[in-house]
């Protein structure tokens, strides 16, 4: 049930350079798309980190940092988790349950592929299967796809993500501590700081696809990107075929990063850069290096990107288009659109009424939502 609405109304961020890469401020052009709302649309959550919905499905789960996962079904917040995992799950720090992705073959095989941090501290990536009653997975059905050891408690990513060509994305931190002590963001043989990239249908537990970067040699199998911090989170948009990184930073800068989807093999720069500058130093090389799209200080109080998607529902037409994202210190929601190459329409959405901001959701329509630590969902619909 819709409990209340907060209204939100558009600010524009100030000019900036061109180039796409600044710091502390969007470059935009001078019209704001517009004004949207957020309906609040479930309470009571602890420390909701995602959500998502399978193909076609109707209803909303959300992923509790504890351990479970909850299901909002015709407007009311299901008592019975979807999933229960908790006495497997460590919390302290960054860690928990972090997120959960449905097989694009979901309504026929029933799997779904949850990222978490085990009691040791540790990812795992596990497949489980919906039981006979579909509002309930069956825990009894855990099977590990992957098993990556985390030196320090933060930084683990955590985002899983079926991409556009069926494979399994899966975003992975640095290993914690600060500046990368161990260099795994440029280390293509660690699995940490960077995009994974599997198939979860052609093997056991997966297989390679073939264009992976480093498929033959060079690096891990697994890696399809490289030289990210803590991605916090990605998405893909399929309409435009671009992939999008929202990158936390270590001191000074966050960082958001668009490529195209079937670019392979990029290195985004963690720990030779920070944002668009250089990390440590006062100078750096940045030959083959993709530096970001967006890059903030944090002035003004920001601290960590909350990373969100394109907006390509129906509900809010002002938004078709549009990458929204947040700041968790900061408090604002702000978009821009990807066009040509370059940042166009940057608009901040002035609100503090929703809460701190863990992340955002998407469900099945492309409708897109806000999550709070304040245990509230809230849904972007039109003013």
């Amino acid at each position: 049930m819709i409990r209340h609405t907060l209204m939100i109304t558009a600010a524009m961020i100030g000019c900036g350079d061109s180039t796409g890469s600044n710091t502390g401020v969007v470059p935009g052009e001078n019209t704001a798309p517009g004004t949207f709302a957020l309906s609040e649309i479930a309470s009571g959550l602890n420390n909701p980190l995602y959500l998502t919905a399978p193909a076609g499905d109707p209803r909303l789960f959300v992923v509790e940092k504890a351990g479970r996962i909850r299901i909002i079904k015709n407007g009311t917040l299901l008592p019975t988790p979807f999933l229960d995992i908790t006495s497997k799950v460590s919390t302290g720090s960054e860690q928990g349950l972090l997120s959960v992705a449905f097989h694009p073959s979901y309504s026929s095989n029933g799997f779904l592929y949850v990222n978490y941090t085990n009691t040791t501290g540790d990812t795992r990536v596990e497949r489980y299967t919906v039981s006979g009653n579909a509002d309930v997975a069956n825990p009894a059905t855990a099977k590990t796809i992957l098993a990556i050891d985390q030196p320090f408690s933060n930084h683990n990513g955590g985002l899983n993500l079926f991409g556009p060509d069926g494979y399994l994305y899966v975003g992975m931190g640095d290993g914690g501590s600060g500046g990368d002590p161990q260099g795994h963001g440029q280390n293509k043989n660690s699995l940490l700081g960077k995009l994974l990239r599997i198939n979860v249908d052609g093997g056991d537990p997966y297989s390679i696809p073939a264009n992976n970067p480093f498929a033959n040699g060079g690096g891990r199998a697994e890696v399809w990107a490289y030289g990210l911090r803590n991605p916090w989170r990605f998405a893909f948009d399929k309409t435009a075929s671009l992939l999008y990184i929202a990158d936390v930073g270590q001191n000074a800068f966050e960082e958001i990063n668009v490529v195209a989807t079937n670019r392979t093999g990029v290195n985004y720069g963690w720990n030779i850069m920070e944002g668009a500058s250089c990390y440590g130093a006062s100078s750096c090389s940045q030959s083959g290096l993709q530096l970001p799209a967006v890059s903030y200080n944090r002035d003004g109080g920001a601290c960590t990107v909350i990373g969100g998607m394109v907006y390509r529902g129906t509900a809010v037409p002002q938004l078709a288009g549009h990458y929204l994202y947040a700041d968790y210190c900061a408090g604002w929601i702000r978009s821009f659109k990807w066009t040509n190459g370059a940042i166009a329409n940057a608009t901040e959405w002035q609100t503090s009424a929703h809460g701190t901001i863990l992340s955002f959701g998407e469900d099945a329509a492309g409708e897109m939502y806000v999550l709070s630590a304040n245990g509230r969902v809230y849904k972007i619909v039109k003013s």
